[in-house]
């Protein structure tokens, strides 16, 4: 394989985790409403373990970096609450 078939494929790739990122992110929207809907505070520090956990135990089964993937879904997990500020009006997103 050529180095510019495998930078091909990393492109692909790096396409569909951008693809996957604006879908999770997506789905705040509907993550706000049904936490409106049962009184909860945008900010829920169980689920936001709950979820860093779940990637550091996959992390773990795929043999990759836990700290790395740890740091990966802090910053997914933020982007979704600063998504769920801003659809409820407190946020300063575009």
């Amino acid at each position: 394989m050529e180095l510019l078939d495998i930078r091909e494929k990393i492109e692909t790739i790096d396409k569909e985790i951008l693809n996957l990122i604006a879908d999770r992110t997506d789905l705040a929207g509907t993550v706000l409403e049904l936490k409106k809907s049962d009184g909860k505070s945008i900010t829920d520090k169980g689920q936001e373990q709950v979820v860093l956990n779940r990637a550091t135990d996959y992390a773990t089964e795929l043999n990759l970096d836990i700290g790395s993937i740890k740091q990966i879904y802090e910053i997914l997990i933020r982007m979704n609450i600063e998504r769920q500020h801003e659809l409820s009006g407190e946020g300063n997103l575009p």
